[in-house]
């Protein structure tokens, strides 16, 4: 399984449907918008902290955005 490649659509794709700007984003975590669109590319792979931040932004588990499965609730 791409990891890599599932997660950078995944991240696209939510932002996307959120109407959120690379710059907003990279904001909300701390980075650039440089370093989101290269997340997004599938050209970096994101810090654990990040993959976290991420997961509670969108209100998505962290198996969702690797594309472990295709149910984004959160298991608490």
């Amino acid at each position: 399984m791409d990891f890599r490649k599932n997660f950078s659509e995944c991240l696209c794709l939510l932002r996307k449907e959120k109407g959120i700007s690379l710059i907003s984003l990279g904001e909300h975590l701390g980075v650039t918008d440089e370093a989101v669109r290269l997340l997004e590319k599938g050209k970096r792979s994101p810090s654990f902290e990040v993959l976290c931040s991420l997961a509670d932004y969108f209100g998505v588990s962290i198996d969702y955005l690797v594309g472990r499965t295709d149910k984004p609730e959160v298991n608490k």
